[in-house]
């Protein structure tokens, strides 16, 4: 058999890959192109702009011929010179859009190079084809399937509400860009998970009915796709926000997770104020992303470590840079000498490029670690944290929250409703009319307060106190939950007493990795026939047997962190060393949460790829903060309003 190694010689992350289809795939090909014109527009819609820019970078769109970049809805010049690269939804607006651009004696571009984000639903198809003028002028016509953010190097995110239809093709398509075809697994439904007497809903087979579309969608491709894996090739788990309600709720304390918490941050666009020399107050914006090698060498330490490692690094730079030890050294009124200016100009390059990095995370008046240890003072953060991690370990109680509600009347309201909130889920049944009434008084509840409270319960948590009833010698089954218990850990990779916390994602996956998670409460939707046959032969669980590995997987180096660690007395970044960069010798895995999911659990799976030598994937409809998951909490209605 041959070594399919030799196709596959460099190990490419999963951004990467994505990076590829985009820059090399589409962008490149039209470039390389015969008689394509010099110079192109490139055509997005709202979605694939937002796609394009998770992936690549505006200097790379412009060495691959780019000089314009429109929104197919909106208002634009006709520019019949220059050819068009068309990246759209194939919606209905689009189609006729893109009609309308290329029909005609005088069609506002030359030619048109169109690339679909998904698969053309036949009616659409043919409207093209219906049009002769149009399809004389349309050079290129394929689907790319490409419509999910790359967030970071290891997280996707759905563009689109619900609809499971639309969610399990998206799927697919990744499946198809990847070459990946995964054992799919989900979280099975559970009436016993959220308390002595929660009832099976609708929202209980979410996880069922994605997989089983995903997993026809799989089929469909496996059937017409010649270089589709006949084989399955990694592994895919489903989840919902039901199998753990506490971790968007709770404070993470990761530099990361505070920033995204307490900084007011949009996706990952941080706004800050500078004062320039001349004394005048100046606003700029700067994402905090794989292109800021600080950013990922402290994103996942704790807030208290990331602060320390910040003021280090600005006292090595200052050691060790020429131009920042001038710089530090010259006092106001002081003079420079000519040799020394002479030094100065001569480090300026590299100090400057990263003085900017530094001042992000530690100017005087912008500095990001300095502005959440105020925020964490203003609001007495360490007591809630601790009390957090105390309700969620069962070590602290309703009193205890209301007590320090009591002694903080400065308490925010959100505050106070996150510690109910982690009570609620952490202590099912225990809520009667009392206890509703008192928390209403005492904390100052709203009544949208106390309904986003209840809303719990759409997650699977049972929240009312049961009443107590007469002899019976009836029975009732044992209680099984399918949400596990969260243990306590060795945190010796912090040593934070805030750091008890964990996402119980994190087990399920971890789990998964060695072979080891449950068929019963994650069952396959169809369990492979390999397995069917080494569970019969060995006697083992079909769970329990090692997923084969394909002939192209080995050892390798595959560095996550992206640009790596930023030495500071350097120009240049420590991208040689690999002392952080894990070993894939492993398939991928693939998870992915219906409802959202939060940077908790993000951290997790970076943590987990290195351990399990496998890369984790983590995917979701959303990545939200506390703030944005309470907002979908309170909008919540009834328990059955998925059909």
């Amino acid at each position: 058999m041959a070594d399919l190694s030799s196709s596959r010689s460099v190990y490419r992350s999963f951004k990467q890959i994505l990076h590829d289809r985009l820059l090399k795939d589409m962008l490149h090909t039209v470039r390389t192109t015969k008689q394509s014109t010099v110079w192109k527009v490139l055509v997005m819609d709202e979605i694939t702009v937002k796609v394009m820019s998770s992936s690549c970078k505006m200097t790379e769109i412009t060495e691959e011929g780019i000089s314009l970049v429109e929104n197919i809805g909106k208002s634009r010049q006709p520019l019949p010179a220059l050819d068009a690269v068309y990246f759209i939804q194939p919606s209905q607006n689009n189609v006729e859009s893109l009609i309308g651009d290329m029909s005609g004696k005088a069609p506002r571009y030359k030619r048109a190079f169109v690339f679909f984000s998904s698969p053309v639903p036949r009616n659409l198809l043919n409207t093209i084809k219906s049009e002769a003028s149009v399809l004389a002028r349309v050079a290129v016509l394929r689907e790319v399937n490409v419509e999910f953010l790359t967030i970071d190097t290891q997280i996707m995110t759905k563009l689109w509400n619900i609809y499971l239809e639309i969610m399990a093709r998206i799927h697919a398509i990744m499946n198809s860009v990847l070459k990946e075809f995964p054992h799919v697994r989900y979280r099975a439904p559970n009436p016993h998970a959220g308390g002595s007497d929660s009832k099976v809903t609708a929202r209980d087979f979410v996880p069922t009915r994605l997989a089983a579309a995903l997993w026809d969608c799989l089929m469909k491709f496996k059937a017409t796709l010649s270089d589709f894996p006949i084989a399955e090739t990694c592994e895919l788990v489903i989840v919902d926000r039901r199998i753990d309600p506490v971790a968007p709720i709770m404070h993470e304390w990761t530099y990361d997770a505070m920033c995204n918490d307490l900084l007011d941050i949009d996706g990952s666009k941080y706004t800050y104020e500078v004062t320039t020399s001349s004394g005048k107050k100046e606003r700029k914006e700067v994402l905090l992303a794989d292109n800021d090698p600080i950013w990922m060498e402290i994103r996942d330490l704790h807030i208290a470590d990331a602060s320390l490692q910040l003021t280090e690094k600005m006292q090595e730079f200052g050691k060790k840079n020429e131009a920042a030890q001038l710089r530090l050294n010259n006092k106001e009124g002081q003079e420079i000498s000519t040799k020394e200016m002479q030094k100065l100009v001569q480090a300026l390059p590299q100090f400057q490029d990263q003085i900017d990095k530094l001042s992000l995370h530690i100017h005087k008046r912008a500095q990001i670690a300095t502005t959440i240890n105020d925020q964490i003072k203003k609001d007495g953060l360490n007591d809630i944290g601790k009390l957090e991690q105390d309700l969620v370990y069962g070590e602290a109680t309703s009193k205890d929250i209301l007590s320090m509600i009591d002694s903080k009347q400065g308490m925010s309201q959100d505050n106070k409703l996150r510690l109910l909130l982690i009570y609620a889920a952490t202590h099912p049944d225990k809520l009667d009319t009392a206890k509703r009434l008192q928390w209403t008084k005492l904390a100052k509840l709203s009544g949208e307060d106390m309904n986003t409270i209840t809303n719990l319960e759409c997650l699977g948590v049972s929240l009312s106190k049961k009443q107590p009833e007469g002899f019976s010698l009836q029975f009732r089954p044992r209680k099984v939950s399918i949400r596990p218990t969260r243990k306590e850990k060795n945190q010796d990779e912090m040593g934070w007493q805030l750091s008890r916390f964990y996402p119980l994602i994190e087990d399920v996956v971890a789990e998964l990795g060695k072979n080891g998670l449950p068929k019963e409460q994650y069952p396959y939707v169809k369990l492979p026939v390999s397995l069917v046959g080494e569970a019969s032969v060995t006697g083992q669980p079909a769970s329990a047997v090692p997923l084969k590995k394909p002939h192209s997987v080995r050892t390798i180096r595959y560095n996550w962190a992206a640009a790596g660690k930023i030495s500071v007395g350097s120009a240049s970044s420590d991208s040689g060393s690999s002392t952080n960069e894990p070993t894939i010798t492993g398939t991928r895995i693939f998870v992915f949460i219906v409802g959202g999911m939060t940077r908790s659990e993000l951290r997790t799976m970076r943590k987990l790829t290195a351990q399990l030598k496998r890369e984790v994937i983590i995917g979701s409809t959303s990545l939200d903060n506390p703030q944005q998951f309470l907002q979908k909490l309170r909008s919540l209605t009834t328990i059955d309003d998925i059909d």
